[in-house]
């Protein structure tokens, strides 16, 4: 494959790049207009799937989405038994809880939902995927289906899993055992949600068990901490000095981090040190948080959005996932990455010229750190061959705009391809 006249996210002027065996072989400035003859503009490759040669005519070039954070077990499940009337955290995970328990749970209709939730993702560039994984749901049939569909999406899109305890880990009987033999399953992350333990102490004394798993079988940590308005809800100073005490940080995410909208700026300025020193990386849902949060609160009421542009200027690594696609938490959802941008944009004050031209750094290069994809991720001579082209010439129009992604193309292969929509407007 090779790919003409695109720009490159971060490099000034026109470039072009050669694809084989999987990876990028040649990046280069673009030779010489004659030699663009051959080759077939982006938006006319709609109904072929196996073209040499792409004139991507100025259109904006960068790594794949990344979907950092959702929970494909639970998509599509939206009004079963029931919708979630109040809109609130707490009532979505009852009525899962009523779902799981009236609703006969099986391995392949779990997969289909999900598979669903994935082409909608794959179709908006995402190709790389973390989704959590209920494994307080007794059968494990969430657990199964994810894994086999991870192995069978495998070069396709990559998933990672993450062993989450939806009704706590020490608060559910048996809920260690449930933890490890989804480890010793093959789940990629430990997780956690410390705040939904019964107690303070168990909240922490979970947090100390997640950290003892991911050191016995080498995991990933990714943990639901602290999404509520109670300021007091404090376990990510917990989470972030079992981190830095471990060494665990760059192999950590604090997910959501919702009452930090609500921590007084002394507390927070305090928090920062540790937060700093572990170098844990974060998670927010801007769409979920801001759709969840504040209900039970009279007007002056929190939103309960994370310090999303407070913990960049810091520093900090910071990703925007989509969380759910019409499931009984949030009652829509497209899978649009730039979707999820577009509203923590809003809230998060991040619309000063310096934020627009790092934006697309949420949802993809931040993710991939979250991930820990390494040198496995990024437009560079080497790599494997991951890439999306935006129907825009820069991140400004590809925000103003929402632009579509035209192709994705992972491993070399094209993943997904959209016609650019056209418009007639008249007697203007």
């Amino acid at each position: 494959m090779h790919i003409q006249q695109c720009r490159i996210r971060g490099k000034e002027g026109l470039w072009e790049l050669e694809i084989s065996d999987g990876r990028f072989q040649k990046i280069r400035p673009q030779q010489a207009p004659a030699e663009l003859a051959t080759a077939v503009p982006a938006d006319q490759i709609f109904a072929r799937s196996d073209q040499d040669c792409i004139n991507a005519q100025g259109r904006l070039l960068l790594p794949p989405f990344v979907e950092p954070h959702i929970h494909l077990d639970c998509v599509l499940t939206a009004g079963q038994p029931h919708y979630n009337m109040s809109g609130t955290l707490f009532e979505g995970i009852s009525t899962w809880d009523e779902y799981k328990t009236q609703v006969p749970l099986e391995v392949a209709a779990i997969k289909d939902r999900a598979r669903q939730a994935l082409r909608l993702m794959a179709e908006y560039g995402v190709q790389f995927v973390r989704s959590h994984v209920d494994v307080t749901e007794a059968s494990f049939k969430g657990v199964q289906a994810l894994l086999e569909l991870r192995e069978e999406l495998r070069g396709t899109m990559e998933i990672q899993l993450v062993a989450f305890p939806q009704n706590g880990i020490l608060s559910t009987r048996g809920g260690k055992e449930l933890m490890i033999r989804a480890m010793e399953m093959g789940v990629d992350c430990v997780g956690g949600i410390p705040h939904y333990e019964f107690s303070r102490d168990y909240g922490v004394d979970s947090l100390k068990f997640i950290f003892d798993l991911a050191e016995k079988y080498d995991a990933m940590v990714d943990v639901h901490c602290d999404e509520m308005d109670d300021e007091q809800s404090r376990y990510l100073e917990v989470l972030a000095t079992e981190a830095w005490e471990r060494g665990w940080g760059p192999r950590t995410v604090a997910a959501h981090t919702c009452a930090m909208g609500s921590y007084n700026d002394s507390y927070y300025n305090k928090l920062l040190r540790v937060l700093q020193a572990s170098g844990i990386h974060f998670n927010a849902c801007p769409t979920e948080s801001i759709h969840l949060q504040g209900r039970t609160e009279p007007y002056p009421k929190r939103r309960g959005i994370t310090r999303i542009k407070e913990l960049s200027s810091a520093g900090l690594n910071v990703a925007l996932g989509q969380d759910s696609i019409a499931d009984p938490w949030y009652p829509i959802g497209t899978g649009n990455p730039l979707r999820v941008l577009d509203m923590g944009l809003h809230v998060g004050h991040l619309l000063g010229y310096q934020d627009i031209s790092h934006a697309l750094d949420f949802i993809s290069v931040n993710g991939a750190r979250n991930l820990c994809l390494g040198d496995q991720y990024g437009i560079m001579e080497g790599r494997p061959a991951d890439f999306i082209l935006l129907d825009a010439k820069d991140d400004y129009e590809a925000l103003r705009f929402l632009s579509p992604v035209l192709l994705s193309v992972h491993n070399g292969k094209i993943l997904a391809q959209k016609q650019p929509a056209r418009a007639a407007v008249y007697d203007i």
